[in-house]
């Protein structure tokens, strides 16, 4: 009998058994509190006059108007930038302990996105949230009793005088809790190493000596780490290397694209709970089974501020209009597409992560990721989402036979003058029918999206698809940033890039790759 096992599952039952009713505006009413009165004497809080907010009688609304919005340009700009100059107390108090090198989808240049002393901890009690989170779902006790892969950037962090930087995966793998460290797979010293394919590979030439209960990842970069382990033994699927895999913690982006990808490696189907974690905070995890959605954290350093997703709202670079509307978490509705603005215990104030999400259930305060807001795609009209994108490469898949975990698209002017969207999939579908796949995807779009179909009827003048190699995502990464860790593909790109990628593509497979 799972003895230690059945000591830890019992332990967390009871914690979540004393836990009460969650009032999440009052813990946000509380957060924002915390969040003026610990910043209100900094650069940032005296520029803003956050005693007077504070004094104000509904600090909230008075926040939303008394502070604009940022972007990490705006911000790192005005504000940030004199931390990397050496100054203290500019947007909290204090110097942060870290800097999260994020590219994220964005291009090849680093943002430097300050990492708090008091963020690391929020992080931290957030992960031990979600681990209290798992008496909810239905697993046995001597799952908690195995090990755990977390796959994301290197721990090995670069020193720069008072502080150290890296990804946030790596920065996070760097501070877990001591009595967690004899679980965490791969362990310290393969942790460090920054070279990811070396990292990976000896990930597969130790994977039988580990006994693997859960995954945790960025779901394009745990499939690659999957598929090396499956090849490097000669095995049919990970299951037959580890049978007691039953969990995967998903992160960073929307699982669904991957779903289909990922049960492909499967031996038997596994429990999938999301989790989001940005290189601006943990901002969400799912802590109940029969859903994806995931609740908000709180009460736990980060206050959430929700613009209704319009185009009216956005401007070309995917940032805020000013004067757009900002509702807190007690105003919001359900099933409705919101950009997410969050102020947090790193001294973000009012910050755009540039990603979209709706609410699934108000009362829990339970949200699914939808998209970016730079991958919305509005060229002459058409307004598609990355969601209503995601949905048509499942209506591919399903249609098709085949599993397409990677895309890009671009609203691009052709030869003849005219604008098209050209799409690119990831995919090793067998002789693809590239006219077919054009005709099965417009269709789909013009019956999902009224507004995709009066484009088509106007401005748009079609879809051309091409087929590519999953492989080829990957690389494109790996030129252009790094791979693993918080690294994304572009769901959405302008024709400079779009140029840039064709190329890569045309040499790619000039080099027979």
């Amino acid at each position: 009998m799972a003895i230690l096992g059945s000591l830890i599952k019992g332990a967390i039952h009871l914690k979540e058994t004393f836990s009460t009713e969650k009032d999440h505006w009052k813990e946000q009413q509380e957060v924002l509190q915390y969040l003026l009165t610990t910043a209100k004497d900094t650069d940032f809080g005296q520029h803003y006059k956050f005693e007077s907010i504070l004094n104000s009688e509904n600090p909230s609304k008075v926040f939303s108007e008394k502070v604009p919005y940022f972007n990490y340009d705006k911000i790192n700009e005005e504000w940030w930038s004199k931390l990397h100059n050496g100054h203290n107390n500019i947007t909290w108090p204090g110097r942060p302990s870290y800097f999260a090198l994020s590219s994220g989808t964005t291009g090849n240049t680093s943002k430097r996105i300050p990492v708090t002393d008091e963020m690391i901890e929020a992080i931290r009690d957030a992960g031990l949230k979600q681990v209290f989170a798992l008496s909810n779902f239905d697993l046995p006790a001597d799952f908690f009793e195995k090990e755990i892969m977390m796959l994301g950037s290197s721990t090995d962090l670069e020193e720069k005088n008072d502080h150290k930087e890296g990804e946030i995966s790596g920065i996070s793998a760097g501070n877990i809790p001591f009595w967690f460290r004899s679980y965490y797979k791969p362990g310290e010293e393969i942790a460090k190493i920054d070279d990811w394919d070396k990292r990976v590979a000896l990930i597969a030439e130790k994977a039988k000596d580990w006994d693997i209960g859960a995954l945790s990842g960025i779901p394009s970069w745990i499939e690659l780490m999957l598929q090396k382990v499956i090849d490097h033994h000669n095995l049919k699927d990970i299951h037959e290397i580890w049978p007691n895999l039953m969990v995967y913690t998903s992160g960073g982006v929307a699982f669904g694209p991957y779903e289909k990808s990922f049960n492909a490696l499967m031996g038997h189907p596994i429990t999938i709970i999301d989790t989001y974690l940005a290189s601006e905070g943990f901002i969400a995890c799912q802590t109940r089974p029969g859903t994806m959605a995931m609740q908000l954290i709180t009460d736990n350093g980060i206050f959430f501020e929700f613009v209704p997703f319009k185009p009216e709202y956005i401007q070309e670079d995917g940032s805020l209009v000013q004067n757009a509307p900002a509702l807190t978490l007690n105003e919001v509705e359900l099933d409705k597409d919101y950009v997410l603005v969050i102020s947090t215990v790193s001294g973000a104030w009012r910050y755009m992560i540039g990603d979209t999400i709706k609410f699934t259930d108000l009362e829990k305060a339970e949200i699914e990721i939808t998209g970016r807001t730079k991958f919305f795609l509005n060229t002459v009209g058409s307004q598609l989402s990355v969601n209503k994108m995601d949905d048509a490469m499942r209506f591919l898949e399903d249609t098709f036979h085949t599993k397409i975990p990677e895309y890009t698209i671009c609203a691009k002017r052709c030869e003849d003058g005219e604008f098209y969207h050209c799409w690119y999939l990831g995919s090793h579908m067998k002789n693809p029918d590239m006219d077919s796949l054009s005709n099965s995807l417009d269709k789909f779009l013009k019956e999902a999206n009224k507004n995709y179909k009066v484009a088509r009827a106007k401005s748009l003048k079609g879809v051309k698809v091409k087929v590519v190699g999953t492989e080829v995502f990957y690389d494109w990464n790996g030129k252009n940033k790094k791979k693993g860790g918080q690294v994304k593909m572009e769901r959405v790109m302008n024709e400079d890039k779009f140029s840039e990628w064709e190329k890569f593509v045309q040499t790619t497979a000039s080099n027979g790759n």
